[in-house]
């Protein structure tokens, strides 16, 4: 087994960082040819979702999508002033899971993943874990 972590830094309150090329980066430099590959988000104000990365489009409309979702004037008990983050948060999860076949993520033609901050800027971290076959 490997593991290891990844630095992400974060430029808005709110945004979508594709990953994608940094965890299939890590998968080549090990020469890892079979396995599955989990990626864990240890913030509980930041999430991490595999989606479409053809179009951008789609992550600024989920992230607008959150935020009708998860109210900012919702009467929060945590007066942190970050509330709607951890909403938002649990939304998209803390991991993802992905398959190694030939050398490479197992991934569909339009999907990548990404690191999803909902308190930011930031300096965050990543920590991967590969299950070699």
């Amino acid at each position: 087994m490997l593991s290891g972590e990844l630095s992400v830094t974060t430029r808005s309150h709110m945004e979508m960082i594709d990953v994608t090329a940094e965890i299939a980066a890590i998968v080549q430099h090990n020469r890892i040819h079979s396995g599955l590959c989990t990626v864990f988000n240890p913030h509980t104000t930041a999430g991490i979702t595999i989606n479409e990365g053809a179009d951008p489009d789609v992550q600024k409309d989920l992230v607008g999508v959150f935020q009708q979702m998860v109210p900012r004037d919702y009467p929060y008990r945590h007066r942190e002033g970050n509330s709607p983050s951890h909403m938002m948060a649990t939304l998209t999860g803390s991991s993802v899971n992905v398959c190694i076949e030939n050398g490479s993520l197992k991934l569909g033609t339009w999907q990548r993943i990404f690191f999803c901050e909902y308190d930011g800027p930031r300096s965050r971290k990543l920590w991967w874990q590969i299950l070699t076959a």
